[in-house]
């Protein structure tokens, strides 16, 4: 299987990124779709818990920790730089699309949340986005959906991105 598209939900701070990636997460999974996310933070991030046996292997110097439970996997590796976008879809398990959260200045496609409270001024040139999502009218060429359509947005990826996984996708037991 080829590489999965890959798609970023970009914005400003608080604009609405992670509920908007919720929403279109649940509705990928409704209609069948295997979905991979990666959030980008570009101010590092603590995910392992102090005082908990992984984040004691991680204090004292391992470079990779892994926790293994019969229900999941999860692994804290220490990089000497940030790998890039592509270099983390590679490690991914076999998936449909993998929807990113971040990567403003990636190459991925995007599609923007823009709200009201937040300015009307874009982030993104009209060449960058395949769509916003967003509560007021925007003055440039792209498909522009209400912050809560995820239906219309899946629709619109399906159309993209997703046409040659339509049939094998609705089956759920892939």
């Amino acid at each position: 299987m080829g590489k999965p598209p890959v798609v970023s939900i970009v914005g400003t701070s608080s604009v609405g990124k992670t509920t908007l990636m919720v929403k279109l997460i649940r509705e990928l999974k409704r209609r069948g779709y295997r979905v991979a996310t990666i959030k980008h933070d570009v101010h590092g991030f603590q995910m392992d818990t102090p005082g908990k046996d992984s984040w004691k292997h991680a204090e004292a110097g391992s470079d990779c920790v892994v926790v293994a439970s019969p229900k999941g996997l999860a692994m804290i590796r220490r990089l000497e730089h940030e790998l890039p976008l592509d270099e983390i879809v590679e490690t991914l398990p076999d998936v449909d699309i993998v929807l990113t959260e971040g990567y403003k200045r990636g190459n991925k496609p995007k599609i923007e949340v823009s709200r009201a409270a937040k300015g009307t001024s874009l982030l993104c040139t009209e060449d960058e986005l395949i769509a916003l999502a967003t509560d007021q009218r925007h003055d440039i060429r792209v498909p522009q959906f209400d912050l809560d359509d995820a239906v219309g947005i899946v629709d619109l990826l399906e159309r993209l991105y997703l046409q040659d996984k339509r049939q094998t996708a609705g089956g759920g037991g892939r």
